[in-house]
């Protein structure tokens, strides 16, 4: 498999994060949290997108053997 630079970088940043909180989950998440409140970046929802086809809905099973 080929070794993409950008995800290797994006993976040693992630670690590098962590490791400033000593991999604490919740500790790193507060962090988050206050960045966003104080304004550093901002979180961006998208818009859900339709379907390319229509879902089929299962019928009503038959039953086996006939």
């Amino acid at each position: 498999m080929r070794r993409d630079p950008i995800v290797e970088e994006v993976h040693r940043v992630r670690a590098a994060y962590a490791a400033r909180f000593k991999f604490d989950l919740a500790a790193l998440i507060g962090d988050l949290k206050t960045r966003q409140e104080r304004g550093e970046f901002e979180v961006v929802y998208g818009v859900p997108r339709k379907p390319r086809r229509p879902l089929r809905r299962p019928g009503p099973r038959r039953a086996q053997g006939r």
